[in-house]
């Protein structure tokens, strides 16, 4: 076993917590919504401070996860901006592109298979039926609430399974 294989596992959600979307909002509040237009302007995302910070200060003692609802066609455009941005090395775990189910059910799905084999020291998310469910299964929860909520994104997360 490697050490990293021993360390907890600070589990970060993206959009939010991580990366602020407030500049793509305008695409979901078109109807139809604009799917290829809100995630094609994820690159841009500045990030948040107080999110970059918790993530950085996490990997002082754990192995950092992201766990995103952005879909898997998103995964370049993702891992180079974590980069872009010096953010902590760490597995990214993404919704299928078809995969429609609420962000709760998918990442609560994920977060039950990581911790069959690690122990998971937080979850940091802005969603807060993720943070309540999460807390129900027993996991420790940051609630990331240093961006402004969004009415049409926790719609997308939670009705429409798109982020």
């Amino acid at each position: 076993m490697t050490e990293s294989s021993k360390r907890p596992l600070a589990v970060f959600d993206l959009d939010n917590t991580l990366a602020g979307t407030a500049h793509r909002q305008r695409f979901l509040e078109r109807r139809p919504r604009d799917w290829a237009g809100f995630f094609a302007a994820a690159p841009h995302d500045p990030p948040l401070a107080a999110g970059v910070a918790l993530v950085r200060e996490s990997a002082e003692e754990c192995e950092v996860v992201y766990l995103t609802g952005r879909p898997e066609r998103c995964r370049s455009d993702t891992l180079d901006w974590l980069a872009a941005h010096g953010l902590p090395e760490g597995r990214v775990y993404m919704r299928r592109d078809t995969d429609r189910r609420p962000a709760r059910r998918t990442k609560l799905e994920i977060l039950g298979r990581l911790a069959r084999t690690r122990e998971i020291r937080v979850l940091v998310d802005d969603d807060e039926l993720v943070c309540e469910d999460a807390e129900r299964a027993g996991f420790t929860v940051v609630r990331a609430r240093w961006a402004a909520p969004s009415a049409e994104l926790t719609a997308a997360q939670e009705r429409e399974g798109r982020t």
